[in-house]
């Protein structure tokens, strides 16, 4: 499961092989796919403004497709998981919830970001882990079980962490109505999880004919996201662009050092480790921009919509990175 950005959680295989498989090729293949078409949308949204005029109230609806699908990709065994090694998956809870709004408090002062924009680049920040993170965590020959654990817990407890964690680092920029966030977390994020579990249990043999089609039709939703959130600030998005970039950027880097530093640190092996580093670095981009347009500015939101692009694109360069540094057989056996 997990950062409504691309393929969601358990798609991701956590089986290693020698060669490229047909799971491997199709992991490769949505990772390489969704940046490219989120950012066509964004292109779009750009160059076209006045065609998504209007939608911003179809965000958290578009949001809520995404979790649903999320959802349906997850099982009871996502949980089992969490208890066999719970000490570490809370690390990554910790280090998740950490680092990531910390850095985003950091840089939003060190490149004197306006109000608006350092309010979304602390959003999120304050997301729960992103939900291509197990693909990448899986492409980079890391602990996919790990992965999953930290990101379902994530998103489970971000109604209770993400809104006061918001209060606290970017109440200085501008009002935040941590008790409203709360509620359009659950009802946007919460209950859509809840209820494609739910369904997975009911109809999962009708549900796995189907599988295959959610992270495409989560794709879709996020790519539609950003369409309407660059549209709605198109013209910021021209002065602002190279001051975006470079916050994401660097918070997304940081973010993905870090994690791994945390993990190496703790003497986790490598595996753990590169999980590690993705649960942290990768965030729900998806639900920081629907909680930027609903509760800040349309400009607040142009951080998570960058951030929905950047983070795959670097997720898919490290993760390839990280699998030529382990042969297959190397990483099983650390696994």
């Amino acid at each position: 499961m997990q950062s409504p950005d691309t393929p969601t959680t358990t798609t991701a295989p956590d089986t290693r092989t020698t060669g490229p498989g047909p799971a491997d090729r199709a992991a490769r293949r949505a990772v390489t796919v969704f940046p490219v078409l989120v950012l066509a949308a964004g292109a779009v949204g750009l160059a076209s403004p006045g065609t998504f005029t209007g939608y911003g109230p179809w965000v958290p609806y578009l949001l809520g497709v995404v979790m649903f699908c999320m959802g349906l990709t997850m099982s009871l065994e996502d949980f089992t998981g969490v208890a066999r090694r719970p000490w570490v998956v809370l690390l990554g809870l910790v280090a998740h919830y950490v680092i990531m709004p910390g850095l985003g408090w950091l840089i939003a002062h060190l490149l004197h970001l306006s109000p608006a924009l350092a309010a979304g680049v602390i959003l999120v920040g304050c997301a729960p882990s992103g939900t291509a993170s197990n693909v990448v965590t899986y492409l980079a020959r890391g602990d996919v079980a790990l992965s999953v654990s930290v990101a379902t817990v994530s998103t489970v407890l971000a109604p209770l962490l993400t809104p006061p964690l918001t209060l606290l680092l970017a109440g200085q920029y501008l009002p935040v109505d941590a008790g409203s966030m709360v509620t359009d977390i659950l009802k946007t994020v919460l209950l859509p999880v809840v209820a494609g579990l739910v369904v997975r249990l009911v109809a999962g043999r009708w549900i796995e004919r189907v599988l295959g089609a959610m992270p495409w039709l989560s794709s879709l939703a996020i790519a539609a996201i950003v369409a309407v959130v660059v549209a709605g600030s198109a013209d910021a998005l021209k002065s602002a662009a190279l001051t975006v970039l470079v916050a994401v950027v660097l918070h997304n880097g940081c973010g993905l050092a870090l994690g791994y530093g945390c993990a190496r640190l703790a003497r986790l092996g490598r595996p753990a480790s590169r999980a590690m580093a993705f649960e942290v670095g990768m965030q729900n981009s998806g639900l920081a921009a629907s909680l930027a347009t609903a509760h800040f500015t349309p400009l607040a939101a142009l951080p998570a919509a960058v951030f929905s692009v950047w983070h795959n694109v670097s997720g898919a360069l490290v993760a390839a990175w990280m699998a030529r540094r382990t042969p297959a057989r190397e990483g099983a056996a650390d696994a």
